[in-house]
């Protein structure tokens, strides 16, 4: 059996889904998808031993395939409770010259991750909202200093918030998407600041899928 069936197996026995994985070896989805492939031709031994503690198999197994598949005990395992899962916090200006990748956020490029109950799509990140363009008087209210969860795997459709990137800008921006005859704007929850087109050249990074007041 080869070294990615082996993380497949334990995956699969564990129960737990790849989001799950990837935040309790403090890695991207798509790093997990590697390892089950076997695209990745190598894994970090603190990943490694991370993948063993959170799916009960040694690790020693899983990277040479020697030994028994768990160690040997007469206490019986328990279901773990829902885990929470780890993104990197990271800078507007790293948003906006996000592009789609296999790794676009590697080991290392975030010193600062928080944690979330939501389980992402794709690739997702978190980022703290700057101004009060999307403080609004009513319904709502998205303030400065709150950070806002971005899955780049959700379909952007009308009504959504999301974070975007102008044509002519060098760092992400975040407002509500939406469509009017057929042509696509940013519009601000604050009144006080105009709607922009998002015209040729913009891009939509991803959808916010959750805000929260650090405090």
């Amino acid at each position: 059996m080869e070294r990615h069936e082996r993380i497949a197996k334990a995956i699969a026995v564990s129960g737990m889904r790849k989001g799950e994985v990837a935040a309790a070896c403090g890695v991207a989805n798509s790093a997990v998808t590697q390892w089950i492939t076997g695209e990745s031709k190598s894994i970090r031994p603190e990943n490694l031993f991370a993948l063993a503690k959170a799916t009960g198999f040694r690790a020693e197994w899983l990277a040479i395939g020697e030994g028994p598949e768990v160690e040997e005990t007469n206490v019986e395992a328990i279901p773990q409770p829902k885990m929470s899962f780890r993104y990197p916090v990271i800078s507007w200006v790293a948003a906006g010259s996000w592009a789609e990748a296999v790794e676009p956020f590697p080991p290392g490029f975030s010193d600062r991750y928080e944690v979330s109950d939501y389980d992402s799509k794709g690739v997702a990140f978190w980022l703290e909202v700057k101004g009060d363009s999307m403080t609004s008087p009513v319904g709502t209210s998205i303030t400065e200093g709150m950070m806002i969860l971005v899955d780049t795997e959700v379909e952007a459709i009308s009504g959504k918030l999301v974070v975007a990137k102008l044509a002519d800008s060098n760092e992400a921006t975040f407002k509500k998407l939406v469509e009017d005859g057929g042509r696509r704007f940013l519009k601000p929850l604050n009144p006080a600041y105009p709607v922009e087109m998002c015209a040729e050249g913009c891009r939509i990074v991803g959808v916010v899928v959750r805000a929260m007041m650090k405090l």
